[in-house]
């Protein structure tokens, strides 16, 4: 019983290590005729709260007053509700769940005319066991359409340092690995050494209880 307990606390910290959520900054550049992702990352401060997340994303171009919804995103329903971005939005965060926290989507064949402000809101419902409390987080992305593709300091270290947090983090999880499996395997040898006592502490036993029968005349 315990190494299935030793077991299933490795298997609990590896899926951990794995469904961290780390916050990165969006890009803030698109070329024209290519794609861009707009990055939304709304991280839970507890992992293992379960919440319900929707998300709404609004659109402002340049020289316009207001913002114009363009997405609905609600698993697993997603509406593109703007003709400028009809065949062009795809979403490209969090799937296969309700519980959000990568609201991030991509533009195809991008326009001068997707130049602007973007804003992802986030809407969240954590659900506890006595209540539910929920929490709005607006983030605004501000996207530049270029001819050509010149990427700034801020995105490469950026980039540099998400790339390190996922190495540091591998190398966490095969350590953990490795000090769960030594655990494992010195409580398996100590199992074996007592079952291997018992067995000639048995054996022993039995041997003394049959010198000590006298042969019948």
């Amino acid at each position: 019983m315990d190494y299935w307990v030793m077991m299933l606390i490795c298997l609990t910290a590896a899926y951990t290590c794995w469904s961290g959520c780390v916050e990165v900054d969006p890009e803030s550049e698109a070329v024209y005729g290519h794609e861009v992702k707009i990055r939304c990352i709304s991280c839970k401060k507890r992992g293992e709260t379960v919440a319900r997340t929707f998300t709404e994303w609004y659109f402002k171009g340049e020289g316009m007053e207001k913002f114009d919804l363009i997405l609905i995103y609600q698993y697993p329903q997603l509406s593109v509700v703007d003709e400028r971005f009809i065949g062009r939005l795809k979403w490209n965060g969090s799937s296969h769940s309700e519980d959000l926290q990568d609201m991030s989507v991509v533009i195809t064949n991008v326009t001068y005319e997707h130049a602007g402000t973007y804003m992802c809101s986030v809407n969240r419902t954590l659900i506890f066991e006595s209540h539910e409390y929920n929490t709005n987080v607006t983030k605004l992305i501000d996207i530049n359409v270029v001819d050509k593709g010149n990427r700034d300091i801020a995105s490469i270290v950026s980039e540099i340092m998400m790339y390190v947090l996922i190495v540091v983090l591998t190398i966490w999880l095969v350590a953990e690995m490795i000090y769960c499996y030594r655990k494992i395997a010195a409580a398996g040898e100590e199992a074996v050494l007592e079952n291997a006592s018992d067995y000639l502490a048995i054996t022993s036993e039995s041997k003394d209880n049959c010198l000590g029968v006298q042969p019948q005349e």
